[in-house]
C-alpha cells in the first residue's frame, strides 16, 4: 500500500509540513515519486513516523531519535547502545524532576509567607523583585 503525503500525515497525526521537514533533515527517507511527481509513502514510512511520534512523546531529542532509528535498522546487534541512549534520557528526566521539585518548593515557600493583604505587602512579588536585584 502507498500513501500520498496528506494521508500519511493524517494517519500519523503530523502536519504535512512536519513530514516534509523530517524528510529534509534526513530523519525520514525520501519517498518514491509517481510519474507525475507526487510523493508516495510506504508502510515503512508510516511505521517510521509512528516510531518518531512515540519517541517525541517520550521526550527523546531529535538526534537521539536518529540514533535509535539507525540502531533499529540492525536488529541482530546487541542493544547496549539503545540502553545507553535511554539511560541518558532517563537521567535528564530525573534532573528535570529535581529542578521542578525545587521550583515547586520555592514557589510554595513564597505563597506560605504571603500575608495576602495588599500588593505592597505581597511576599511573592517581593521575592521576585529581590531575586532580580540579586542578579544585577
Amino acid at each position: 500500500m502507498s500513501y500520498a503525503i496528506g494521508e500519511l500525515a493524517r494517519r500519523t497525526g503530523y502536519a504535512v509540513q512536519t513530514v516534509r521537514y523530517y524528510e529534509q533533515t534526513g530523519l525520514m527517507p525520501k519517498p518514491g515519486r509517481t510519474a507525475g511527481g507526487q510523493r508516495r509513502y510506504t508502510e515503512q514510512h508510516l511505521r517510521r513516523l509512528l516510531f518518531i511520534r512515540q519517541a517525541r512523546h517520550l521526550g527523546f531529542e531529535t538526534e537521539d531519535i536518529r540514533s535509535l532509528l539507525d540502531l533499529a535498522a540492525h536488529p541482530e546487534q546487541p542493544c547496549e547502545s539503545v540502553d545507553r541512549i535511554a539511560l541518558a534520557h532517563l537521567s535528564a528526566i530525573d534532573q528535570k524532576i529535581a529542578q521542578l521539585q525545587a521550583l515547586r518548593s520555592e514557589i510554595s515557600h513564597m505563597l506560605t509567607n504571603c500575608a495576602q493583604r495588599r500588593i505592597a505587602d505581597c511576599r511573592v512579588l517581593d521575592a521576585l523583585l529581590n531575586y532580580g536585584e540579586r542578579q544585577i
